[in-house]
């Protein structure tokens, strides 16, 4: 980052230090790319109060008199991205068990372990995140003791104590290979264990009257994987190989009431058209192009270009670095258009499409009323050389300071005379 992008990144925080409520905010002659049927506006007037949009329009609008203006003439401005699949903020070292909380694989208890209890505002990872662009995290817990990995969340990226946290967003569940170990060594262990799974939670709590324990489940994860059964809460589902997917695809025509996402997919373009009819969404990762296992043998950068064109709803996500590296989704989803995706469908998958699927209201775009979590860039999103200016959540300018930026700035120009002993040199 140069110096003058420094600079100028200083001042535009300072002169937007003031509460959100204080003064509404124009960010004034960007491109904005709305996520909405508007499209993008070549050059646009983005009025904020009281953490909303207010409007999008054309250059030469009307500017609130008491708004402080961001000039964002030359730049693009998009919604706050989502990363649709990490596990930023439940982990801090990964060779550290005590910093790692994303599996528990001595614990009693599955579906009933929630993640949001292990996340960590002050994570390094969040801050790194933030700066990148992405204003909200979806966080999954990894499946460990079974199939069930637990209950899923979104969280802000503020990294403030008060960090907003969407409990229970979600149950996550794995099959194919890995869900097919777990269970007892083969994928119809894996299927037994979920169709006996959802007739415990069905039943509960009718059949704990008697027991604790129900055919799969014992009485608290079958209570907490209750809404799930019902249609209350989404599924997300780890698979990979097309055969997979299309056992996904009949488990669900034989359960309609279930509300399904599926998250991995590196065969999906090979079943597109039937998840396509099927309505249910995937989220990818488009640099997962290599045969790395026998479930991905399909693989290929065409995978999301592929599904997209069949109608699949699509996200893009860092799922296989979602720990410390949510942030590469937006080089992941450039290596998509590379492969054949619009650019647009690019941008839809980093915003629209997560948000449509965790039922994120008000996020993924910038039209009236959404909320504002907004990314003012200094050139294309999808271009790696690209930086974000200024990042908003909720019309609240957030801080570009990283404990990566501040050990930069330590060390870049410091006297040698001032450096700690072990960067003396002899």
């Amino acid at each position: 980052m140069s110096a003058r992008h420094i600079a100028s990144l200083i001042a535009v925080v300072a002169s937007l230090a003031l509460p959100v409520a204080a003064q509404p905010v124009a960010i004034v002659g960007g491109k904005v790319w709305t996520g909405t049927r508007q499209g993008t506006v070549p050059s646009a007037v983005v009025v904020i109060d009281n953490g909303r949009v207010v409007s999008v329009n054309k250059a030469g609008s009307p500017v609130p008199l008491d708004a402080t203006v961001i000039d964002a003439g030359g730049k693009w401005v998009t919604p706050g991205l989502i990363a649709a699949f990490s596990r930023t903020g439940i982990v801090e070292v990964d060779a550290e068990e005590t910093t790692d909380d994303t599996s528990a694989g001595k614990s009693d208890y599955s579906v009933a372990l929630d993640a949001a209890d292990g996340f960590n505002p002050d994570a390094t990872a969040i801050a790194v995140t933030r700066v990148e662009g992405i204003t909200r995290i979806v966080v999954a817990p990894e499946a460990s003791s079974n199939l069930f990995a637990g209950q899923g969340f979104v969280a802000d990226t503020t990294g403030a104590v008060d960090t907003e946290i969407d409990r229970k967003a979600f149950v996550l569940i794995s099959l194919g290979e890995h869900g097919a170990s777990l269970a007892g060594g083969s994928r119809p262990a894996a299927w037994a264990q979920l169709r006996a799974a959802l007739d415990d939670a069905k039943a509960y709590p009718g059949r704990y009257l008697a027991s604790n324990e129900g055919t799969a489940l014992d009485r608290v994860d079958a209570a907490a994987l209750a809404p799930a059964a019902k249609g209350q809460q989404l599924i997300l589902i780890e698979a990979n190989k097309a055969s997979d997917l299309n056992a996904i695809m009949d488990f669900a025509e034989a359960n309609k009431d279930l509300d399904i996402a599926i998250v991995g997919a590196d065969e999906g373009w090979r079943v597109a058209p039937r998840l396509a009819k099927a309505g249910i969404p995937v989220i990818v990762d488009a640099f997962s192009n290599l045969p790395a296992s026998f479930e991905r043998l399909g693989a290929t950068g065409e995978n999301a270009a592929r599904l997209k064109a069949a109608g699949v709803t699509v996200a893009i996500a860092a799922i296989s670095d979602g720990t410390h590296n949510a942030r590469l989704a937006m080089q992941i989803a450039g290596n998509a258009v590379a492969n054949g995706l619009s650019h647009d469908d690019a941008m839809d998958a980093l915003t629209t499409a997560p948000a449509a699927i965790f039922g994120l209201q008000g996020l993924g775009v910038i039209g009236p009323g959404s909320r504002a979590d907004i990314v003012v860039w200094d050139g294309d999103p999808l271009e790696v050389t690209s930086n974000p200016d200024v990042v908003m959540i909720d019309g609240e300018v957030q801080s570009m300071v990283t404990r990566q930026s501040q050990l930069r700035d330590r060390y870049l120009k410091l006297d040698e005379r001032e450096r700690p002993l072990a960067y003396v040199k002899p």
